[in-house]
């Protein structure tokens, strides 16, 4: 093996042509600004992969405490005068933003304003999605098909859906309004995320454009006014149902592959568009195509209505029930899944029992083989099957931002995190749930936590049965013990484990007595008390 200076001396020997391609991959790798914490670091590479009305330049950035490439968004006013204007505006749409947790969401990660200059910037990191948009998935596959497979419609449509139907419950209610196969990502394992949530918040006209007003560069495209809705511009609020009608459009995108415009212009027409509904053969298919294609928004059907018509909706069968809830509990599970199923293999992982008197059906660990196993486990983790026929988590978006923002808040802005956060995500946890002792009404909470580092943590506290558990998660964030993108997920694992154990009247409801927490490496063992 060459030593060090050995292969810079084979490096220098290369071809000028090879050199030449060093010399760029160092120009786009050279850092040219770092984010007010210094997390963030951006790079000369812009991402060419999406073209975003108000977006003015989007770079590929380093997140330095995860070591992932994520994206640098730059929205850059005119005027300092219109960024003031619209400055309180802006924050609480982005406040809204980074707090959206869903797997088929592309995630907000952190904001902040620069008005150093004459002409002010936002600044958003954002999930980079290596992968490409859909519609580059599309080009290349209309080479060889004329039209998509349905079992692959069927899924991308139900997790399109999933993600509308997660914004459209927020209170007050996301309106994507930029919706197109332009602003949605797949990924190798066909998982799907829509991005680009910037266009509304509110149906009450809170933030009216409030980003796309007063940026520089904002141009309407003509090869993306298909996905308009023809309510847009008129003198009536618009509202959740815009939304539809453009995934009405990119369904039948989908469905076809493309759309093709008028004459050799990239305008595509309501001809055009009815043109190609006339291509879908399946009639559930296109039944449901033009539903969400009705002129009348009030006839539209909502996000959640769709995952029930019936070229989507199936009753889930007992292996994914099985499979989702395996992942929900979070069991610390072995790394390697064929442990579990080799030593486990008469497990019985769900059961129906017929009320009738019929036989009982089983799943049980062995009825999976193990690798069909471990990749439809991670499947359902990231979001590729979702339970449709249940309700959907409920989304809790902030509350309005002040006019004075708040000391808690100004961190979304350029004040650097506290150094103590917590900023590792949980990949696996578990509950138990003890007590009450006779004579005392408080019961002895235990969360385990394995973090993505395989650094185990366990958290102990005396807990009150009517205790809200979002407020402990809050303590354990504000302590350090888990970040903030986790705070949702432990206290719905806290809230699911006090309901099955809770059996008598609860007592009043009084603060977290407080927090234990034990951190085990594979050597050490400390306790901290907070």
């Amino acid at each position: 093996m060459p030593t060090s200076s050995q292969a810079d001396s084979i490096k220098g020997s290369e071809s000028p042509h090879n050199s030449g391609e060093d010399t760029e991959d160092e120009e786009e790798s050279e850092v040219l600004e770092d984010s007010p914490c210094g997390r963030w670091q951006k790079r000369r590479e812009e991402v060419k992969q999406r073209d975003v009305p108000g977006i003015d330049a989007a770079f590929l950035a380093m997140d330095t405490e995860e070591g992932v490439e994520v994206v640098w968004n730059e929205v850059q006013f005119s005027e300092r005068k219109s960024f003031k204007v619209q400055e309180d505006k802006i924050r609480a749409v982005f406040d809204n933003l980074i707090q959206l947790e869903h797997c088929n969401i592309v995630k907000f990660h952190k904001y902040w304003t620069d008005g150093k200059t004459d002409k002010p910037r936002i600044i958003f990191i954002t999930e980079y999605m290596s992968s490409g948009s859909l519609k580059q998935f599309l080009n290349k596959t209309k080479k060889n098909h004329k039209s998509m497979n349905l079992k692959a419609w069927k899924r991308w449509c139900t997790q399109i859906l999933s993600a509308l139907s997660y914004l459209h419950s927020c209170d007050p209610p996301i309106i994507h309004g930029n919706l197109n196969c332009d602003t949605i990502f797949i990924q190798h394992n066909g998982l799907i995320k829509i991005g680009s949530v910037l266009q509304r918040i509110d149906v009450s006209d809170v933030a009216p454009d409030a980003i796309h007003n007063h940026v520089k560069t904002y141009r309407e495209e003509q090869r993306h006014m298909h996905f308009i809705a023809p309510e847009y511009g008129g003198k009536a609020p618009v509202n959740t149902a815009v939304d539809i009608y453009s995934f009405g459009v990119c369904a039948l995108e989908m469905a076809v592959l493309e759309i093709q415009p008028n004459g050799e212009g990239t305008f595509v027409s309501k001809e055009a568009i009815e043109k190609a509904i006339e291509k879908v053969e399946d009639p559930k298919q296109k039944d449901f195509i033009v539903k969400c294609l009705t002129e009348d928004p009030v006839k539209r059907p909502t996000a959640r209505e769709l995952l029930f018509h019936h070229v989507l909706f199936e009753v889930h069968s007992l292996k994914l029930l099985a499979a989702h809830n395996f992942v929900n509990k979070q069991r610390i599970l072995p790394d390697n899944i064929d442990e579990l199923v080799l030593s486990e293999q008469d497990k019985v992982l769900a059961s129906i029992h017929h009320a009738d008197g019929r036989p009982s059906c089983q799943l049980r660990m062995c009825d999976v083989p193990a690798l069909e196993l471990e990749k439809f486990l991670e499947d359902v983790k990231n979001g590729i099957y979702p339970l449709t026929a249940f309700a959907m988590p409920h989304p809790q978006v902030s509350k309005p931002r002040p006019v004075s923002p708040e000391v808690a808040e100004s961190e979304k802005s350029a004040t650097p995190e506290p150094v103590e956060m917590e900023n590792r995500r949980v990949k696996k946890m578990s509950c138990d749930v003890k007590g009450p002792e006779e004579g005392q009404d408080t019961l002895s909470l235990t969360i385990r936590i394995r973090f993505e580092d395989k650094m185990n943590r366990q958290l102990s506290c005396e807990f009150k049965p009517l205790e809200e558990p979002l407020l402990l998660a809050n303590e354990l964030v504000e302590y350090g013990f888990i970040c903030e993108q986790d705070k949702e997920k432990i206290a719905k694992l806290i809230e699911d484990h006090i309901k099955q154990q809770q059996q008598v009247p609860p007592p009043q409801v009084s603060p977290p007595t407080g927090v234990t927490a034990v951190v085990t490496t594979a050597a050490t063992a400390v306790t901290t008390s907070a």
